[in-house]
């Protein structure tokens, strides 16, 4: 088996945000740009079920939509484990965008298990799993936990209201992931960061899909108020304060 691995160029979460042009376009200089957290999840249970020869997966590797600067992220995805790497050559515009180019790419491929984070945490946009899947015309389970391979079989772990199910499937099938996939992220180590300078990247060049969505301008949240002290002999103004102001009584 082989298993893709989708992941994003997202901001570091510490980064300051500015944006320039009226608002119109997001500052990238001194941006710390790191893989998806929830990507690097998947990347990290991906190569887990790797180590393990009894669930036979052959190969990991990554895929990206994103211009040539975002290849230094693609290099740590390979340093972390990753076999080898897609980078289609295009402006990530809009979810949609993204899904179409990937599925153009991965339709000449043949992976077994393909993995998207539940979202980026940059637009948290919950798109582009579900929409890839669509494109390629293969199975999708969302909302998955863990993943395991047994006889054969894709054993998928939903979250669900008051449990968890487990989900039995074949292969291809697009598998929707969020936090629990893995405990923590896998660290590269000395050896993989040289290693990965010579892993391979396939660039593509982008297919005739375009953005269905434009981006206007963007808004900075309003100013948090500042934090009002209450007596706690005048528990009285505390509930108006609840009642009339926050609204939450």
């Amino acid at each position: 088996m082989n298993i893709l691995v989708c992941i994003s160029n997202v901001p570091d979460t510490t980064t300051k945000v500015k944006f320039i042009d009226e608002f119109k376009k997001l500052d990238t200089s001194g941006i710390q740009w790191v893989i998806n957290p929830w990507d690097e999840l998947s990347l990290t249970r991906a190569l887990e079920l790797k180590d393990d020869p009894s669930k036979g997966i052959q190969k990991v590797t990554v895929a990206h939509v994103g211009l040539a600067g975002s290849e230094p992220t693609i290099r740590k995805a390979l340093a972390i484990g990753a076999d080898d790497a897609i980078r289609v050559n295009a402006e990530p515009a809009d979810g949609i965008f993204v899904a179409a180019q990937l599925a153009e790419v991965l339709k000449k491929e043949a992976y077994d298990i393909i993995l998207c984070g539940i979202e980026s945490s940059d637009y948290n946009g919950s798109m582009v799993g579900g929409m890839l899947a669509e494109f390629l015309d293969v199975p999708s389970v969302s909302s998955v936990s863990g993943i395991n391979i047994e006889n054969g079989g894709i054993d998928l772990t939903r979250e669900i209201d008051g449990g968890k199910e487990v989900i039995v499937t074949g292969v291809p099938v697009v598998a929707i992931v969020q936090k629990g996939i893995a405990k923590e992220p896998r660290i590269a180590a000395m050896r993989g960061i040289m290693m990965a300078r010579t892993k391979p990247i396939r660039v593509f060049e982008p297919s005739g899909s375009r953005p269905m969505t434009e981006l206007l301008n963007y808004e900075k949240p309003k100013p948090r108020a500042a934090c009002k002290y209450i007596d706690p002999e005048n528990p009285k103004q505390l509930v108006e304060l609840l009642q009339n102001e926050a609204k939450v009584i």
